[in-house]
């Protein structure tokens, strides 16, 4: 029987020019990762930055399956490094899978390593605990619920509305768990805020803007669910982008401002970048029509594939092709049952969106799909998509960039191997670093 170990090493040898950092970090981020007691977090207590929850549960088991990481938290992010692979520095979000054949342990010197079928791969390093997590608000709330950092500090991720008006099994977006992660940690008693107040959200910009003294955070993105009717007797552009106008008026040019939305008519993306907004993520999801329709059900119901894309394609005229970044979700294509059945047609399809969008000059990005467990696609697909889909596309994405002489796109950090910082995808890690690849002018 083929182990892991023998699958991503069989992977290396085939795709020698994908970055090994990646091949790990993807399977990382599509299967998940164990953790001895002795590799979990004091949550906010302790010298480590503990896992934020931050939108999604990005986990494959609920909180109450999870034993002690549910009252432990795991950290936010590891990094890895050296190995027997030679690992450069590679930062990974933490998706937690206790039955995963990656797990963080004690090697027995008292150094943290990620062992694979048992064996020590890389040495793992853990996010510290920020100072500005140290400060509380003034009502006792925490920063760390209000504005939480990832992306080893990077990017401030303001989920301003914690739930989707998406709701049900006819609108609700088949791989997403928004909704049933706001009720798991209700339901365990944990503070999670459903609308987060103006002046919360400034506050704790406040702590982080005094704390943060290497400014390491650079960027925010606002963000939550879909508003299909109003939010405090607004609709969606005026609702998200109040907050972007605090925060500029209150910050100017401190941080990269950034909303992640529906795709919006031309006048409401007008709204966001008249509020200060500098880069809009209009998320496509999936690029296959019929997959559209199936699994995003609400927004085909409310939007349309084909208006969605006009729209994604009208937003550039306003924040410019190179500021508009639609994400999606990265081997959703081959869920079972409606999804395709090989790689070579999944690759090909996803492919033909890369080129429909960087041909006109607009980066998409992605995340890596976790199949989490209340979700129809999860519970249906909980190994998710094959480890060949995930490195074969990094190969199309940089190859359809290059082919449009694009760039990495802006408010992520460095590209490169080694350099990335982005969590969620290794899109960044297998992207050259800083130069190598020739932007077309803005």
């Amino acid at each position: 029987m083929q182990t892991r170990t023998d699958l991503i090493e069989d992977l290396m040898g085939r795709f020698p020019h994908i970055p090994p950092e990646a091949v790990i970090k993807e399977d990382l981020l599509r299967g998940g990762m164990a953790f001895d007691d002795s590799a979990l977090t004091d949550n906010e207590n302790g010298d480590v930055k503990p896992k934020s929850y931050f939108i999604f549960s990005f986990d494959h088991r609920t909180l109450p399956e999870l034993g002690t990481a549910a009252l432990r938290r795991p950290p936010e992010e590891i990094v890895l490094t050296g190995g027997p692979y030679g690992l450069r520095r590679t930062v990974v979000s933490v998706r937690v899978n206790p039955d995963s054949p990656y797990r963080v342990k004690d090697d027995g010197s008292g150094a943290l390593q990620l062992f694979l079928d048992d064996r020590p791969i890389a040495y793992v390093g853990l996010p510290p605990m920020p100072e500005y997590y140290r400060h509380r608000l003034a009502n006792g709330k925490s920063v760390m619920e209000v504005a939480p950092t990832i992306q080893w500090g990077y990017l401030i991720y303001l989920t301003v509305f914690r739930v989707c008006q998406y709701f049900g099994a006819k609108e609700e977006c088949q791989y997403c768990d928004i909704n049933h992660n706001w009720r798991q940690h209700k339901a365990a008693g944990r503070p999670y805020t459903g609308v987060k107040p103006i002046d919360e959200v400034l506050e704790a910009m406040e702590i982080i803007d005094r704390y943060d003294t290497a400014g390491a955070s650079r960027a925010y993105t606002l963000t939550g669910g879909s508003v299909t009717s109003r939010v405090d007797g607004l609709a969606e552009a005026d609702f998200y982008g109040r907050y972007a106008k605090a925060i500029e008026e209150r910050f100017p040019g401190r941080w990269i401002g950034k909303v992640v939305a529906q795709a919006l008519p031309k006048d409401d993306v007008q709204r966001f970048h008249d509020y200060g907004i500098r880069i809009y993520h209009p998320n496509y999801e999936v690029w296959d029509k019929r997959l559209f329709e199936l699994y995003c059900p609400g927004k085909e119901r409310y939007v349309g594939r084909e208006e969605w894309h006009r729209r994604i394609l009208d937003s550039a005229d306003i924040f410019g092709p190179r500021n508009v970044i639609p994400n999606f979700v990265a081997g959703v294509e081959m869920a079972a049952p409606f999804g395709f059945a090989t790689v070579d047609e999944a690759i090909d399809s996803t492919g033909e969106g890369l080129e429909f969008f960087m041909s006109r000059g607009i980066t998409p990005r992605f995340t890596t799909w976790c199949p989490e467990p209340t979700t129809p696609l999860g519970r249906t697909n909980p190994q998710g998509a094959p480890l060949e889909y995930h490195i074969r596309l990094l190969e199309v994405y940089r190859a359809t960039m290059e082919a449009n002489r694009l760039s990495s796109p802006p408010g992520y950090g460095p590209p490169g191997a080694g350099n990335a910082v982005f969590s969620v995808s290794s899109f960044m890690d297998s992207l050259p670093a800083e130069g190598g690849l020739t932007a077309t002018p803005a």
